[in-house]
């Protein structure tokens, strides 16, 4: 085997002659393997602690000697095109590993100086040629039909709602994957770009030159642009150029930050955008999170215990009787009972109903209650109706909607 393409273990066992430039890229390509997001180089007190992001969920992996600490995190720079000699200031960069027949790994770094010296968290930025579907994500038959009438549509927003970690922008990927033809003009403004989309123009903002969500979005007005992504929608300068931007004739997709879609709402209230704007433009909110799968080699029935019954009952009127399932742990998910994540999701479709509560500037819970009348299935049902078929687990869904 070749040096490049040795396991951690391997390097390690080295001794005395281990190759930095080995070990770095043995744990970007063992992160790979394992199907991790993010990896964790962390130094502490007496070691240097490597842990890997798999479905969601931080493991350790590795202690390492302290004695090796600077020439990973100054290996991890070059990479990286970073200034090996600053060690005070916070940077950022970015890297692909490749090898031969292997698909190259597209790594964003980020070095932060910490009490114990600097840390480095390498987040993993592998598209792979699986064309994601709304299918694929989770999502319903019923949800599908909702989120493409939306799209279909000239003009309106499209929002993807809930926090760090749920998916929210693979979602818009997709939809821009699947929106992106020759007839229209496709521009995004992102922080950063993720994935690059052929034949879509994706521009990267910039705090240095003053190029932010703001001063990007008015920059592609004049772009003449059918299809507009703005990767969040954090102020209200954003978001009153999003909805004007929706108004003249775009149809814009974003992501907010909030608990679930009926929140989204009122959070645009919040920022200082007009009610009738708001109602006017808003077309469709995905709430969504993500969900590990249950094993499929170790998967088994399950009982629901007392503590499990008496959350479900918290939330629902009554628990289920249903059975549910559980992964025992395998190889194959190396112990966790997991492998995979499946997006659990509500999708609000703005209609008259919901806009004259709008108007009437209503509560959230008020907005999530005539959207569940109105048909929505709530992002907890949702998760429920996925345990039932052995997708996931109750204490995962617990775990995950609750956290």
């Amino acid at each position: 085997m070749e040096p490049q393409e040795a396991t951690v273990e391997e390097v390690l066992s080295r001794g005395g002659s281990v190759s930095i430039i080995d070990l770095v890229e043995a744990l970007v390509r063992q992160a790979y393997l394992v199907g991790a997001s993010d990896i964790h180089i962390d130094p502490t007190d007496v070691a240097l602690r490597v842990r890997m992001r798999v479905d969601g969920v931080l493991q350790e992996k590795f202690f390492l000697s302290r004695s090796i600490h600077s020439e990973i995190i100054s290996r991890i720079k070059v990479l990286s095109w970073l200034r090996t000699d600053e060690h005070q200031a916070v940077q950022d960069g970015r890297f692909r590993l490749l090898s031969d027949g292997a698909m190259p790994i597209d790594v964003r770094v980020s070095i932060v100086p910490t009490y114990y010296g600097e840390n480095a968290v390498l987040r993993l930025l592998i598209d792979t040629p699986e064309q994601h579907t709304l299918a694929t994500l989770g999502f319903s038959e019923d949800d599908q039909q909702k989120i493409l009438r939306a799209v279909r549509h000239p003009d309106g927003m499209v929002l993807a709602t809930g926090p760090t970690g749920s998916g929210k922008t693979t979602t818009l990927y997709t939809l821009l994957k699947m929106l992106n033809t020759s007839e229209v003009s496709i521009v995004t403004i992102e922080d950063p770009v993720e994935y690059a989309i052929s034949n879509v123009t994706q521009i990267q903002t910039q705090a240095k030159t003053g190029l932010t969500f703001a001063t990007g979005l008015r920059s592609i007005l004049r772009q003449d642009p059918n299809i507009i992504m703005v990767g969040e929608i954090r102020d209200k300068e954003t978001a009153g150029i999003a909805v004007n931007a929706a108004l003249t004739g775009h149809l814009l997709l974003s992501t907010l930050h909030t608990s679930n879609a009926a929140a989204t709402l009122p959070r645009l209230l919040d920022m200082g955008v007009d009610s009738y704007l708001v109602a006017s433009t808003v077309s469709l909110v995905i709430g969504q999170r993500l969900v590990r799968k249950i094993c499929t080699e170790c998967r088994s029935p399950y009982v629901l215990s007392s503590n499990e019954r008496e959350s479900l009952q918290s939330v629902l009127q009554g628990a289920p009787d249903d059975p549910f399932f559980i992964g025992q742990g395998c190889v194959v998910c190396d112990g966790s009972g997991y492998r995979g994540r499946v997006g659990v999701d509500e999708v609000l479709v703005v209609d008259t109903s919901v806009r004259d509560a709008l108007l009437a500037r209503e509560s959230a819970a008020h907005i999530h209650a005539l959207a569940v009348k109105n048909g929505m299935t709530p992002m907890l049902q949702n998760g429920l109706h996925k345990a039932r078929l052995g997708l996931t687990s109750i204490a995962e869904l617990l775990r995950t909607m609750h956290e």
